[in-house]
């Protein structure tokens, strides 16, 4: 195969791809003797006609569509590397005549990642949230990790607010048990709001042994209609009271969940940790807000497929992280009205922003000749082994020369958000007060737990759980 670059401006490249006389009659060969049991021909059994038997008899072109797919297969990525082409799409193919002791010819037109000539990325003014980390925020992390390692113990007692409950439920709406209301050895702690509202609050004095009915009216808007703002009973029976068991907080306790011997070192560590982890995620917030500046600066046009592939993986992502609540995108989309086509088109902004943000910034890159050097390639690869279990030779081979480039372009982007950073005019704001936050709609990029999910995944369809307040406005 000869191939030859005819041209490469404006983000689209033409080239040549050409096979000889010989290339093209050996692979149309390979397809006969690969389809040739489909085809019967008076005379003969089938898959044993000649090919010149069946090309006379079916046409001169039978095997042809075969053959170029077979070596536009190996060529095309062939040809790509060897110009050095990043292609985004599906290539457009032209042919010259096709025909027996011919060689075969292909024109492809294919967009390429594109590039653009990038203004104003320095001296850019941005905030960053002051990465502090007070004793309080150290102490409130201490208490967390103390909670995270309570024990739940058996009371002999009434039960109290935050203590959590053991027990049988049965649901009925006069004399009619109804579907989904019935649970056995269920864990319920009081005061949590998992219930709707009274139920809860009717258990609390409740002792181990106890059996008493719960009254409560389902809210006008709940999620089974045929129970909306009817009355109920649930006959309860309680099997267990449990409190949570601080553990002391002292040099034990630090030689209990950590490497440390005292509680000392255990808060020092713990304050590295914050500092280190607020620092990285205040300055990201900051260069996502200066590459979203950079993006309005410089208008671009990009690839159709791109931002369709950006949408894709944006879906993608957020499925799997609804997957690790024991929901899924086909729940959420069915919790919220929504279609797959309504969702991936309230996606294609952000996917628009984060391809124009990504390629400004691999075009800063190269006006400003930052590379990935082979030592930062290596670490990256190292690294991914050590997550993978793998030798790292054996993983870059298993990645092939593409991906091994997206991880190269990876870092040059990376470099280049580094550098912007640090010619930006930086000022250091205090955290936003908890009554200042307003309430933000989640979206699927940067959502962890998305708040429809969430309900979605927490309300079991034997608990007599509350509607939510996203179920209430999606309704």
């Amino acid at each position: 195969m000869k191939t030859t670059l005819i041209s490469n401006e404006n983000n689209v490249a033409k080239f040549n791809m050409e096979f000889t006389a010989d290339e093209f009659d050996g692979a149309v060969d390979r397809a006969y003797k690969k389809n040739r049991n489909r085809y019967q021909v008076n005379g003969f059994r089938r898959g044993k006609a000649p090919r010149t038997i069946l090309e006379r008899h079916y046409g001169e072109g039978l095997f042809f569509d075969d053959a170029i797919n077979d070596l536009f297969g190996t060529g095309y990525p062939q040809a790509v590397d060897e110009l050095d082409l990043e292609v985004v799409a599906q290539p457009e193919v032209n042919f010259e005549e096709i025909g027996h002791q011919k060689p075969l010819k292909m024109e492809l037109t294919v967009q390429v990642y594109p590039a653009y000539e990038v203004k104003d990325y320095f001296g850019l003014d941005v905030d960053q949230v002051d990465p502090s980390v007070s004793d309080e925020d150290v102490d409130q992390e201490i208490e967390a990790l103390r909670k995270r390692n309570a024990r739940m113990v058996d009371v002999d007692r009434e039960a109290r607010k935050d203590d959590t409950v053991i027990l049988d439920y049965a649901g009925f709406v006069g004399d009619d048990q109804f579907e989904g209301g019935t649970a056995e050895m269920q864990e319920l702690k009081l005061g949590s709001g998992m219930f709707i509202p009274g139920f809860e609050d009717q258990l609390i004095s409740a002792k181990k042994g106890d059996e008493l009915d719960v009254n409560v009216t389902f809210p006008e808007k709940y999620q089974a209609e045929e129970l909306a703002g009817k009355d109920a009973v649930f006959h309860c029976k309680i099997h267990d009271v449990k409190e949570e068991q601080l553990p002391e907080l002292d040099d034990e306790f630090a030689k209990d969940v950590s490497e440390f011997d005292t509680l000392d070192e255990l808060k020092a560590d713990t304050r590295k940790n914050m500092e280190e982890s607020r620092k990285s995620q205040t300055e990201n917030t900051a260069k996502n807000e200066l590459v979203d500046k950079i993006v309005e600066k410089n208008e671009v046009q990009l690839p159709a497929a791109m931002i369709e592939d950006e949408i894709d993986s944006m879906m993608n992502d957020f499925n799997q992280q609804l997957s690790y609540q024991g929901a899924g995108l086909d729940m959420y989309l069915k919790y919220t009205g929504s279609t797959r086509e309504q969702f991936r088109d309230s996606l294609k902004d952000d996917a628009r922003k984060h391809v124009a943000g990504r390629a400004l910034l691999r075009s800063i890159a190269t006006q400003e000749g930052v590379e990935a050097t082979q030592e930062e390639i290596d670490e990256e690869l190292q690294k991914m082994a050590d997550q993978y279990k793998m030798e790292k030779e054996d993983l870059r081979k298993a990645m092939g020369k593409e991906y091994l480039r997206v991880l190269e372009q990876d870092i040059r982007v990376r470099k280049a958000m580094d550098l912007i950073f640090e010619k930006a005019n930086v000022n250091i704001v205090e955290p936003p007060k908890p009554e200042d936050l307003e309430v933000k709609e989640v979206k699927a990029e940067d959502a962890d737990k998305p708040a429809e999910a969430d309900a979605a995944a927490e309300q079991p369809a034997e608990a007599p759980a509350e509607e939510t307040e996203e179920t209430k406005e999606n309704e």
